[in-house]
């Protein structure tokens, strides 16, 4: 993933985000897919966050709506999502999804984690971690 500086008569040279320079034989580019995550004015940030089965989903639900609509980035058209997206393991897995400019989508995504971490421990909503329950039984 990165930037494109310059494309050359064999090879394509990117900059990624961390300053790294990667030259690619276009060869390889020509034979596989491209993502450009910059193309469109809008992107979609995905969240998954999960929450004890103890926890009441409604609450934990409206507590997600509620940050999601204190963020000014978030565009209100498409219309953010909020659902239960799976019953795991360990935990009730919320699915969230919001649009914003793409110049906002590393900012949102890393606020949002914040936000949510901070908001969940003040509202008494647990995130779990994975468990296993081990059954020791003794022969007689």
């Amino acid at each position: 993933m990165g930037i494109v500086d310059e494309i050359q008569i064999f090879t394509t040279r990117l900059t990624t985000p961390d300053n790294k320079l990667i030259i690619i034989p276009n060869s390889k580019l020509m034979g596989d897919n491209i993502t450009n995550f910059s193309a469109n004015d809008t992107r979609r940030v995905d969240f998954k966050f999960g929450v004890s089965y103890a926890d009441d989903i409604k609450k934990v639900k409206e507590v997600l709506n509620r940050i999601v609509a204190e963020d000014k980035r978030v565009l209100k058209d498409p219309a953010p999502m909020v659902a239960v997206g799976e019953l795991g393991d360990s935990s009730v897995n919320f699915v969230v999804r919001v649009w914003v400019v793409k110049a906002d989508y590393w900012d949102v995504f890393f606020d949002t984690m914040e936000k949510v971490k901070l908001t969940f421990d003040a509202e008494g909503i647990s995130i779990p971690f994975p468990q296993r329950d081990i059954h020791l039984y003794q022969e007689k």
